[in-house]
């Protein structure tokens, strides 16, 4: 078992904030499990922890840092039916989320994550499933279009769609020098790791599920917890964070009456709130620790009492 120190580990994110709102709690959802960090951090406040990971090689790294002892290990992306059917069983009172990649899965080029020259165009968090390279080879550009414009926020979206469909039909695309090379012919020459990160990022989305994933999960972790318990989530990229926020206040609302209707017959409750109103970030002391921090927004709701 790895010591807490050992500096092959990744310093979780936002490490404090997330402990902060785990206090009082028993029994903990690390739904991305990663490297462990936030599930070696809980457990140590005596905190029994569920662990949910498609990804088998944090699995087991995870269960090579932290053994068996008081935590249990799913195998699957954690808004997959068994993933939610374990979660229900385990009556969490605080669940965490820390969405997008985990640093390890960054580093490892054979993984795809990366725009680095000669990266193969994978992205499968789960190695199962349809490959960046499948998606860039076959999706037609309309559906290509609107991943690089709703995933990464690519404002030239269609004529880079449009410039892989082109470049396809020459060659297929199989390495991250591929893409960077048509991103490149429709931004210009000048086009950096910034503008090359947006449509990676996009493709990952995509490839992995993750927006709809979140939307169909948010609801059934509310549903699991335990009256008074808390959901975290850690996101990084705008569309997740307004996702989020969004359904927090979905959920904050005590009356789904109509607009104009001028005396409440709903009988409706509030889920609960929102704690703090607004996102906690990184300070600037974490964010020179750990770059990768910097677009991190953790959002906390917390679940209202039992009536």
């Amino acid at each position: 078992m790895t010591a807490p120190g050992d500096a092959s580990y990744h310093v979780p994110v936002l490490l404090d904030a997330v402990l902060a709102a785990a206090r009082g709690a028993r029994r903990a959802v690390d739904a991305t499990l990663g490297d462990g960090g936030h599930a070696a951090a809980l457990r140590s406040l005596g905190v029994e922890v569920l662990g949910i990971d498609r990804d088998p090689a944090a699995i087991e790294r995870a269960r090579h840092r932290l053994g068996d002892e008081g935590i249990r290990y799913v195998e699957s992306a954690y808004a997959d039916p068994a993933a939610l059917d374990a979660v229900v069983r385990f009556t969490p009172d605080f669940v965490l989320l820390d969405l997008g990649v985990s640093s390890r899965q960054f580093d490892e080029e054979g993984r795809g994550f990366t725009f680095r020259p000669g990266a193969p165009l994978d992205m499968r968090m789960s190695g199962r499933g349809e490959t960046a390279a499948d998606l860039l080879n076959t999706a037609p550009d309309t559906e290509l279009a609107r991943i690089l414009y709703e995933y990464g926020d690519e404002r030239r979206s269609r004529p880079l769609a449009r410039e892989i469909v082109r470049r396809r039909q020459r060659e297929a695309f199989r390495i991250s020098d591929d893409l960077v090379n048509a991103i490149r012919a429709v931004l210009g020459p000048r086009a950096g790791p910034g503008d090359f990160a947006r449509s990676f990022q996009a493709l990952r989305i995509a490839v992995n599920d993750e927006l709809d994933g979140l939307g169909r999960a948010l609801p059934a972790f509310l549903a699991a917890l335990a009256p008074g318990g808390a959901l975290a989530v850690i996101s990084y990229h705008s569309g997740e964070d307004r996702l989020v926020k969004h359904q927090f206040r979905e959920w904050e609302r005590d009356c789904v009456c109509p607009p104009r209707q001028p005396v409440c017959t709903c009988t409706a409750r509030a889920l609960g709130r929102a704690e703090p109103r607004r996102p906690i970030v990184p300070d600037d002391a974490e964010i020179a620790a750990n770059p990768r921090a910097r677009s991190a927004k953790l959002r906390i709701f917390r679940k209202a009492d039992a009536a």
